[in-house]
């Protein structure tokens, strides 16, 4: 039954919140490091900007270093990087007009007042130019003067114009415009625009970095000369950092080389999935045959990843590797791949194409009533037992499609219409029944297959829980179930579920929950309406962990009644405000969150659930607890919505709750909210259907 609440209908994206983005910690920034622009010698050290990203190397102990907005950096996406050697700290201009001074130990200081200062002009810095202790911004508008020592703006030039680079000579200030040369004294009025005046002086705007060369295999290479460890150092074909000396008769050495951090190629993470520990990730979302391929393997046993290249792919195959719309990997063996994209799939072992799959050897069919060229594969998934469930998205016939296990190709007799689902997403439920979005531009629905396939359910009734008619939804994305049976879809006007009862019959559809304020009104609203939905993925806990757009992350409790956070990028960890994917690892509850601008996770402190508790799989750590130490105690191995009581050894109640996901937290004290005596406790369990026990103990020492 659906809830009755009286009500005023709020239409935002807000909902009632007891908790905050602080419940979860240890965030992971996982940024790429694949395309090199700029080498800056620093000393014992030379930063590099690759792939709008940061890292440095250590010449003394031979160390890589990768920055991110994790730590130590404020932002992300840098544009622009200048070492001054006389402040002896590296400028860092983001693409949001943010700036960070980082110095040598790794410290950082922001200078946000440019990034937050309103403006109606273009705030895009072209170039960082450093001279004595000031920096230069070269802007759009004109000049911006930052204090590299004192970590502020001293100044801002207004001039107009677009200045793309500067020059420094005694008190003259160079700027280079589409509009010619201007030049302006430090002794004059340089905030007055008139003080700028067109100059024909013979000027260099080169600076130490700024060489570069198209080489004959058309990579821009980048060199700079290391006045500390007297070597030049430039970017290698494959875009790892080399270092190399001249001798006098021209002879060159190779030093150091292949200097790169252990990191994705690519921050392109539009699908994602998990499988044995390992994070496999692609490009996903929208079809574009312009972007390349990117398959990427994070082992986080190893902090190590792999790439997938397109070696011999379309010399074999006869089509480009490019714009990886989805994976699915085998659960017999996790180095068995199969990869989506526009032509159809191809198949990999061990990182290698090995096959490709299209209508010359396979059910896969290509667009209705449109070119034989695409056969785009939008979604996948391997089932329990193996058989690879298939979308072939506006296909002429066959649009949902199954490779079996023994590697035979089948289809269901009924078919959804090729209109009804563009770039579709397909779901198993734990009843192995089969749903599939109709995606974009395909009309608002989504459909079910029975298990036996024998029927096909349309849900295209979508309210709220009032049955009011949800407006135009141009995207129906991804379907997802929770722990308690309940369907949600992602669209682009909001989130809505498919209880059981409701899945019983389609006529009455998906709807949006409504949400109680908790402030004494009784009024409601109704759960992140209007929020354009991009990823929805449940937790051990049962929350849904619900990206959006552009606002960020929304974490909903498991009753979806609270807000238990919301990551934005301007106060967390977060890098984007635009996300493309989220999935969960379902052992240690760590979420992998896909932005436009790289990847990141965090905990989710909902740990993996198990059927059954005992003292084989049930532990608590620290155990013992010593008298140093002031943390939480973390019971593992429990089962979903377990209760849990912890007890002295006769039986007095010292604290009790739940668990969340498969764990649950102590703070080492007692219902008086004081630490508990030295003494062994006992954690006593029931799960929902009653069974109960005593499944570990807690040594405690005072």
């Amino acid at each position: 039954m659906r809830r009755i609440i009286r009500t005023i209908i709020s239409l935002t994206v807000a909902f009632a919140a007891n908790a905050n983005a602080d419940t979860f910690d240890n965030w992971k920034a996982y940024m790429a490091y694949g395309n090199i622009t700029d080498i800056e010698p620093a000393g014992k050290m030379v930063y590099v900007l690759s792939s709008n990203s940061l890292f440095s190397y250590n010449s003394n102990d031979g160390s890589v270093t990768a920055y991110n907005k994790v730590f130590p950096l404020s932002d992300c996406t840098i544009s622009k990087i200048t070492w001054n050697s006389n402040v002896k700290k590296l400028a860092i201009a983001y693409d949001n007009g943010n700036i960070d001074l980082l110095d040598n130990n790794g410290k950082v200081e922001n200078v946000a007042g440019y990034k937050d200062k309103t403006m109606t002009v273009d705030k895009t810095i072209n170039n960082v130019v450093a001279d004595g202790n000031l920096a230069y911004l070269c802007t759009a508008f004109g000049l911006v003067q930052v204090d590299m020592s004192g970590a502020y703006i001293r100044e801002t030039f207004n001039m107009g114009k677009n200045v793309t680079n500067c020059a420094i000579k005694g008190n003259d200030i160079y700027i280079q415009t589409g509009e010619g040369i201007y030049k302006g004294n430090v002794n004059d009025n340089l905030v007055n625009p008139a003080s700028w005046k067109k100059s024909y002086d013979d000027v260099d705007f080169s600076h130490a970095n700024d060489i570069s060369v198209t080489t004959d295999d058309g990579y821009t290479r980048y060199y700079t000369y290391d006045k500390t460890n007297k070597c030049y150092w430039t970017n290698q074909k494959d875009q790892k950092l080399q270092a190399y000396t001249i001798t006098a008769d021209g002879t060159k050495t190779v030093i150091k080389q292949d200097i790169i951090p252990d990191a994705p190629l690519y921050n392109v993470f539009g699908f994602m999935t998990v499988q044995n520990n390992k994070l496999y990730a692609c490009n996903g979302g929208e079809w574009d045959s312009n972007i390349p391929a990117a398959i990427q393997v994070y082992d986080p046993n190893n902090e190590a990843w792999q790439f997938y290249d397109g070696e011999g792919i379309e010399e074999n195959y006869n089509v480009k590797f490019n714009d990886i719309l989805c994976l699915a990997v085998d659960p017999r063996d996790d180095s068995h791949v199969m990869a989506g994209n526009q032509y159809g799939i191809l198949e990999f072992k061990d990182g290698i194409a090995i096959n490709h799959y299209d209508r010359k050897n396979s059910l896969i069919t290509p667009i209705a009533n449109f070119s034989d060229r695409y056969q785009i594969i939008t979604s996948m998934f391997y089932d329990s037992n193996a058989n690879l469930w298939i979308s072939n998205s506006s296909a002429e016939n066959k649009r949902l499609i199954v490779y079996t296990a023994d590697n035979k190709w089948t289809a269901p007799e009924k078919q959804f219409d090729a209109s009804q689902a563009v770039n579709s997403k397909i779901m198993m439920d734990r009843s192995g029944r089969i749903w599939i979005s109709s995606g974009r531009y395909g009309g608002n629905g989504v459909f079910c297959y029975s298990a036996d396939l024998n029927n096909l359910y349309s849900y295209t009734n979508f309210t709220n829980e009032d049955g009011s008619a949800i407006g135009t939804m141009e995207f129906l994305r991804q379907v997802v179930e929770d722990k308690d049976g309940n369907i949600w879809v992602a669209t682009s006007n909001g989130l809505l579920t498919l209880t059981p009862e409701y899945q019983a019959n389609p006529a009455l559809g998906f709807y949006q929950v409504k949400v109680p304020r908790n402030d004494g009104t009784n009024y409601a609203d109704y759960l992140l309406s209007g929020a354009n939905i991009t990823s929805i993925a449940v937790d051990n806990a049962n929350r849904k962990w619900v990206g959006t757009y552009n606002n960020g992350v929304y974490v909903v409790s498991s009753d979806n009644m609270v807000q238990e956070a919301h990551f934005k990028a301007e106060d967390s960890y977060l890098l984007s405000d635009k996300i493309q994917y989220i999935t969960i690892n379902p052992v240690s509850g760590r979420v992998y969150i896909g932005t436009d601008k790289g990847l990141c996770s965090v905990e989710s402190n909902a740990s993996q659930t198990f059927d059954s508790m005992d003292k084989d799989n049930v532990w608590a750590y620290p155990n013992p607890v010593k008298p140093d130490y002031t943390g939480l105690i973390t019971v593992v191995g429990l089962s979903y919505n377990a209760d849990v009581k912890i007890t002295t050894t006769n039986g007095v109640l010292v604290a009790q709750g739940r668990s969340n996901g498969g764990s649950f937290k102590w703070d080492g004290k007692d219902l008086k909210g004081k630490r508990v005596a030295s003494g062994v406790y006992m954690v006593n369990t029931a799960t929902e259907s009653g069974e109960s026990g005593t499944v570990c103990k807690i040594a405690v020492i005072n």
